[in-house]
Formats: C-alpha cells, structure tokens, sequence
C-alpha cells in the first residue's frame, strides 16, 4: 500500500510523509581515461528574485578508473549542497480530518497512512497544541523554502532550523494540494542564505544515480542514496499523479526534502512512499515545482487550465472501433456542457492526439498538459474526428474544486464590505466568465443558513445583475437590514443556475 506518511506513528515528533533516496550505481570509466578526482564546480544561477548569486554545483566523477562498479564517495556531494536543506517544525491546534493530499477517498487514504478523519499533529479535538517535523529545501538566498502542502498544512506556527544552526519563523506564502508542494518564506533573515536549484527532472533516465538529504525521525541532515527506479508514475494520488520513482531509504520526517541528482541540482521533492515495502518511494518531478512557483509566489494558490471534458485512454479496441489509426491518445467519453471544450466544437468520441507542443498519450497526460497552461489562454487542440486528423483552436477556462478539495483562497482576493455580517467571502470568478466567486463561508453564519459553499458564484444579488465583487458588495450593501435578499449562483462545471435567499442582518 502507498503511504504519503504523516508523522505520527509511533514518533513522537515526525510529520508525515517520507523522502526518497536511492544508493547509487556507480558508471564504471573506460580503462584509457586519466585517473579522476571528484570535483567541485561554482556555477552562477539566476534567483526567482532575479538576483545573481553563486549555487553550489558538484561535479563528481562516478566511479574509479580501472575498478569497475567501485563506488567513490558522496562526501563532496553532500558538503555541498546540505547547507541549504532544512527542518520544517510545525504546530497547530488539533483538528478533525485534517491531513496531507486532501480529498483522498478513506481507502485511498489508508492505503497513504491516513486514516480518515485522523489528525497527523495529534488525536482528538480540543487537544493542546501538536507538533510536527518535516523537510525543506532554500532555493533563494533571501529565504524562499519549497516543502509538502501536507507538512505545513492546518499549521498555526511554522518555524524552520538550518543545518548550521541557525532557526527563522516562517510564514506560508503558497500551497497547492493536487501537487502536495509548498513555498513559504523565513522571516528575519539577513545577508544571503545557502541554496540550491530546481534541475531538469525531464533529463533523468532511469538508472542515473541521486541523493536524498532529509530530517527522517528528527535526525537531521541524515543522506541516502541510489537510483532513479522509474518515470511518469501514477500512484492515483490525485489527477496530476507524474511521481519520480526511487529506491531510496525513506521515513517519516523526510517530507519535503530534495533529491538531488549528481549535479548538485534538485531533480524531485519527496513525498510518498509504499507502505510495508522497502526501496519504493516518490518524489515531485522539479520540472513540475517550477511550473507552479510563480504562482504560488504571486497569489499563494494555483488556478489551472480547464477544458472541461471527461476522457480516457485510447486502446488499440477503442481505436479499432472508433476507426483511427492513432495508438495513442486520449478518447472524450463527455463534454460539459458550456464548458471551454463545447464551446470549441469538441465532441465525444474525439481522439485527442496533443495540446500545444504537447503531445498526449493518455488520459492523464491530456490533463496533465491542460492544467500546467494558463487559464483564458487560447491553445491548439490536435484531435482524429472519424478517421480525419484536424486542429481545434480553444479558450480554457479556469479548473473548477472539485468536491472534497480544499478550496483556495488567492492572497490577493477582494473580500466583500459585508463579510462580517452575511459570513460571506468573494473574489473575482476565477473561470473568467463573470460574477463574484464564494470563497469562504463562515460556520453557522446567514451565508451557510442559506445554502452557500465556496465554488459558488454569484451572477445576481436581488434584482441586480452581478459581474464581479464590486458590483456583489454594492447590491450586499444596499440591501434592506432585516429583509431576505434573492441569490442567483452557479457552479462551475455544472449546468443551470441556483437560487438562494439570505437573510439580512439588521445593522
């Protein structure tokens, strides 16, 4: 069974989830080249903050000439690049139902070692406050750190140690579940911290050796080492499952940490590992982290393409039923209705070939390559429609929460004057088609009296027309204290309007 480990079992300070890290095999030279030494080199990078600074690159040599399989030592490696890897502590309050990789069904979530409803800082509501170990990674010198979501999730304070000694208060900047990553930033940080850089995940090949450092069991700094085991992994997480696989010695503790490849760069964030079996683990692609770091850095959440269609694989029955010559692809079994894909004349039993400059191959990959482009961005659709190749231009429109997912709020969201009064909360749509978004509803307040959840949104407030927060918050305000105000509200994805009455509070 796959477990995202939180830390809880029988530790009593380790959060969840677990690292991985692989042994490495090492590439015997051939006999003519010259002795080698491992090296070091300094590389120069550009910072998300677009300062220069000077990373710690190594180069080592991989094995000894004249020795085949003889391994050398990572000691250079790991002198390197360990300065910039850190302990996440966290506490928070306990909580019901709060865990890392939200929305996992209850079986799905034994199978992650999270037992439904189970809080992985502690048991029982009203507990005193619980306390939680994680791993991170700096990746700016002015203190940007990526770990999990599921590390620092539900957390009230957030502190994190550095290898040297040094410890910072820290504050969550962004998270985005699908993807359990995380950026958050040190407080009180002066002169320039020790980092390392996002490498090319996609450049891995199976076999090529890497390294974990992480903070397994509170051991800080403790490495492994060894192979990259496979590529694309669905582990059916979540819909953007594309799991670096490793055979690397994982535990609780180790959440968030990097694995590096032989560079010195961080090729994956580990996250996940079997459960009751050994030398089998996941980590987050780092191609797939620095896609969504300007926006966990801008706004704090992700807001994905949409295309708005139910799809699956492409089988050599399908494709000998449905005449095409494609072996692979993405097979549209439904389009919503209203959706970016009707509206571009999509149909069912189209045969989606690639998005863009991305080619599909499955169902997964189709929605892989839709999520990572930007919501009302226009991309060309390569489909075989009857046995005829042809190209679709479509808007996407912005990924609905799905039901069970942790709705997002974007740093940025405009609250309504009237929060306080209706336990109501708006931003501007995020599917770009108009009208003011539920992103909060407070418990036991005139909105939940109502009938409102976040994801709804409102396209009229009493007999006004509504495109966004401004003109929601200006027909809120002017309603009559005491009165029932009509609501009229859609759900993104799903056809027809709702209507709702809210009560007024008197003022």
């Amino acid at each position: 069974m796959v477990r995202t480990l939180p830390s809880r079992r029988r530790l009593a300070r380790a959060l969840a989830l677990t690292p991985l890290v692989a042994l490495g095999a090492c590439k015997p030279a051939p006999d003519t080249a010259p002795p080698e030494r491992p090296t070091l080199s300094l590389k120069t990078a550009t910072t998300p903050s677009g300062a220069k600074v000077e990373p710690a690159v190594y180069s080592p040599a991989l094995s000894v000439p004249g020795t085949p399989g003889a391994l050398v030592s990572l000691a250079p490696l790991v002198d390197t690049v360990k300065g910039a890897v850190v302990n996440v502590e966290v506490q928070a309050r306990a909580r019901p139902a709060m865990g890392g990789m939200q929305g996992l069904p209850p079986g799905l979530a034994e199978r992650f070692g999270m037992q439904g409803g189970q809080n992985p800082f502690g048991e029982g509501g009203g507990a005193p406050s619980k306390q939680g170990l994680g791993s991170g990674f700096v990746i700016d010198p002015s203190g940007l750190v990526l770990t999990n979501n599921h590390v620092v999730e539900g957390a009230d304070t957030v502190r994190v140690k550095l290898e040297d000694g040094r410890s910072f208060e820290a504050e969550v900047l962004g998270r985005d579940a699908l993807t359990d990553v995380a950026l958050i930033q040190l407080k009180g940080v002066s002169g320039k911290l020790p980092f390392v850089k996002l490498g090319d995940s996609d450049g891995l090949r199976v076999g090529d050796p890497v390294m974990a450092i992480g903070n397994p069991f509170g051991l800080a700094s403790s490495v492994s080492a060894g192979i990259l085991s496979a590529r694309a992994r669905d582990i059916h997480a979540g819909p953007y499952d594309d799991f670096l696989q490793t055979d690397a010695a994982i535990n609780p503790g180790n959440s968030g940490g990097p694995l590096f490849n032989m560079r010195g760069e961080v090729v994956g964030m580990n996250t996940a590992i079997i459960g009751g079996a050994t030398g089998i683990g996941f980590a987050v692609p780092a191609n797939l982290i620095q896609a969504l770091l300007p926006q966990l850095q801008e706004t704090g959440v992700v807001r994905r393409g949409w295309v708005g269609l139910a799809v699956q694989d492409l089988t050599p029955e399908l494709a000998r039923a449905l005449r095409v010559e494609a072996a692979k692809g993405a097979v549209v079994a439904g389009v919503s209705a209203g959706g970016p894909g009707a509206k571009a004349g999509l149909r069912e039993e189209d045969v989606i070939t690639s998005v863009g400059e991305r080619a599909v191959d499955s169902a997964g990959s189709l929605t892989r390559a839709v999520a990572l482009l930007k919501p009302g961005s226009e991309v060309q659709v390569s489909l075989v429609r009857g046995g005829k190749a042809m190209a679709v231009p479509v808007k996407l429109g912005t990924r609905p929460t799905q039901r069970g997912e942790e709705e997002m709020t974007p740093r940025d969201a405009t609250p309504a004057p009237l929060s306080k009064r209706l336990g109501l909360r708006l931003s501007e749509a995020q599917d770009g088609s108009g009208g003011a978004q539920v992103v909060a509803v407070e418990s036991g307040s005139a909105a939940e009296r109502a009938g409102l959840v976040p994801g709804m949104v409102l396209t009229q407030v009493g007999d006004q027309k509504v495109s966004g927060v401004a003109e929601a918050a200006q027909a809120l305000t002017s309603a009559e204290p005491g009165g029932a105000l009509l609501l009229r509200a859609r759900v993104p994805g799903q056809d027809g309007a709702l209507l709702r009455a809210i009560e007024v509070p008197a003022r």
